[in-house]
């Protein structure tokens, strides 16, 4: 196959397999998917939906989590991992939300990007999810998966993300950045799969008789 064949071939299995691939983090409205999100840096979907409920009982609009102090938040989001960081990012972003957007999520790329501990990747995710602006954010599972679909060099994320964003559909991105996602825990593992196990890999590269080295994110 070549990568556009390979490519068609993936994001029609990848529909066959998750037709409605929903969103892993629990939220309700785009602040609680940004807050989400933000704690799900270096931390399981799994161990982020266990804390924000107790979060959210506490303050789960910028009116409410500014009232909080920081030491407060910091305890309830311990679990998650670097605490002190993500703490003084919901804190801040929600001070500046407060003062600069009317209290409200903004719909826009680079003012998501301007607010403290959101990179990228967590601005991607709320664009595509919250608002559905057609974004591509790339995680660990996708920049692997990527790569072992030869779908792009490996370089680094955001080289990743402009190879897929050219391959495919600007319409199939915000569903396909999750299918892949969905498919990179349940089959194509890091430790599972080495690029010649699961199906998609064996598929698209038949001939492949040695594991595809790949680079982390």
């Amino acid at each position: 196959m070549i990568k556009k064949e390979r490519a068609a071939y993936i994001q029609n299995r990848l529909q066959e397999l998750y037709p409605d691939p929903p969103v892993p983090l629990d939220h309700k409205d785009p602040y609680t998917l940004l807050i989400a999100v933000l704690l799900s840096a270096q931390c399981t979907d799994v161990r982020v939906n266990q804390i924000t409920p107790l979060l959210f009982e506490r303050a789960d609009t910028p009116q409410a989590m500014v009232k909080i102090p920081e030491e407060e938040i910091r305890a309830i989001i311990r679990p998650c991992g670097l605490s002190p960081m993500k703490a003084k990012g919901i804190a801040g972003l929600s001070r500046i939300l407060l003062d600069q957007h009317g209290g409200e999520v903004p719909a826009d790329m680079k003012a998501l990007e301007a607010l403290p501990a959101v990179g990228h990747k967590t601005a991607s995710v709320v664009m595509a999810q919250a608002f559905g602006v057609p974004a591509f954010p790339v995680d660990t599972h996708i920049h692997r998966l990527a790569q072992r679909w030869g779908l792009t060099n490996g370089k680094n994320v955001a080289q990743t993300e402009r190879d897929l964003k050219h391959l495919f559909p600007k319409s199939s991105w915000n569903d396909l950045h999750l299918q892949i996602i969905f498919y990179g825990r349940e089959y194509c593992t890091a430790r599972g799969c080495d690029g010649t196990v699961c199906e998609i890999c064996r598929t698209v590269f038949p001939r492949r008789k040695r594991a595809k080295q790949v680079f982390k994110a």
